[in-house]
Parts: structure tokens; sequence; C-alpha cells
């Protein structure tokens, strides 16, 4: 059963503050009266550009269908309405949860038609090909500027030699960051950086006297091996 008192929510917007609302809002108030529609409420977005997710009136909406009091999302067009594929998947899945009605009448699409609920699959399937793309240029760009030798991520800007000493001498953490002039995060990961290299150090050390210890065994089974070029009179 629906919630009693719910309305239309009809959103708007523009990019910029010289374009005008009102042809957004002739074709959706023409929209809702052929429809029969008349417990509305605008929410419009002006001079807003549509890459941004957060948008004033859009956050108000979307706050209204998560108390329920929203039974449809009427918008002039997709492009109007959402910054992306996953965006417009993400508030559709709200939406759904919701038990809230979305159509565009620009490409007459209702979520409540049978087309709509395809919707669903076709965009999941796009927003997935998206993330993939993104994530591969990513990688791809990530690659380049190690291959061009630029330095990827925060510069570390800790004092690395003075925070070991100091910790080697046994002062506390806190003591240590105040000296060395950093957080007390930054002496934890030189001394997480420190402890991991002392282990692999270790780890050499260990490897490499298995290693001595092999060869000196088989050179002292070697020197017992008669040499059979040696004739023995």
């Amino acid at each position: 059963m629906k919630p009693e008192g719910r309305c239309t929510g009809l959103y708007l917007r523009s990019s910029t503050q010289d374009q005008n609302l009102e042809s957004q809002q002739r074709a959706l108030l023409d929209w809702c009266s052929k429809q029969g529609i008349f417990n509305y409420e605008l929410f419009s977005d002006h001079g807003i550009s549509g890459a941004k997710e957060s948008r004033p009136a859009l956050n108000q909406l979307m706050g209204r269908v998560e108390r329920g009091e929203i039974e449809q999302v009427i918008v002039f067009s997709f492009s109007r309405f959402a910054r992306s594929v996953s965006h417009l998947l993400r508030a559709l899945e709200k939406f759904r949860e919701k038990g809230t009605r979305f159509l565009s009448i620009t490409e007459s699409l209702d979520t409540n038609s049978p087309m709509g609920m395809a919707l669903f699959t076709i965009l999941g399937a796009l927003a997935e090909l998206e993330r993939e793309l993104i994530r591969e240029r990513v990688v791809a760009g990530l690659k380049n500027a190690r291959a061009k030798g630029k330095l990827i991520g925060r510069k570390n800007v800790r004092d690395s030699d003075l925070i070991r000493k100091l910790i080697k001498s046994g002062l506390t953490y806190r003591a240590v960051s105040s000296i060395a002039a950093c957080s007390h995060g930054s002496v934890s990961a030189e001394v997480a950086l420190m402890k991991k290299e002392e282990r692999e150090l270790k780890s050499k050390q260990a490897e490499q006297e298995k290693t001595e210890k092999e060869l000196q065994e088989n050179g002292e089974i070697l020197s017992v091996i008669p040499d059979p070029t040696i004739n023995e009179n």
C-alpha cells in the first residue's frame, strides 16, 4: 500500500544562469495536466552543471524519495537529471527500493512499463562498462607516468632517518612525532617500513648463508672424489 500524501516530483535543471527553465516546466506541467496529475511539486536547479552529482534541488528531491514522500519523479530528459550512466542507475535503484515511479517524457521511458524494467538490466551493463573503461584509462595513465619517470602518489615528506634513529633510541611514538615534526601515523608507517626492510634483510641473509653452506658441503664432497683423469701408478 502506498503511503498517504505522496506527491509527484517534477525535476528541472539548467546548466547556466542564462538558460531558461520555462520550456522544461511548460512541458512537464502539460504532461501532468494530460495525465490528470495536480498534486505535484517542482524541484529546480538553475545554473548548475549536469557534471555535478550533488545539487541543492536534486538532493532535496532524493531526500523526499528516501522518506517515502514522492510517488513518482518526472523529468524532461535523462540529461537534465543524471550526470552519468552510473549516477542514473543508482537513482533508479533507489526509486525501485522506495516504490517510486520514474519517467522521462523526452525519451518516453517509464520504469513502470516492461521496457522500463528492462532498463535496469541495460543500465547495469552500461554502468559496469563505464567503470571498466575508467579503470583501464587510469591504469594506462599510471603506466605511462611511471614509464616517464614520474612519481606516483603523495611525496614522502617525513624525515625517515631521524624517525628511525629516535625509535631505536627507545623514545615513544608521541615523542618521536613531536621531535620529527610529523604525525603519529607517519611514525607508525616508518616503523612498519623499517620492520619490513629488516625482515627482508634477515631473509636474504638466511638464504645467503644457506647457499654458502650448500656450496661448502658440495666442495667437501668433491674434494674426496678421485679425479678420473689422474692415473694412479
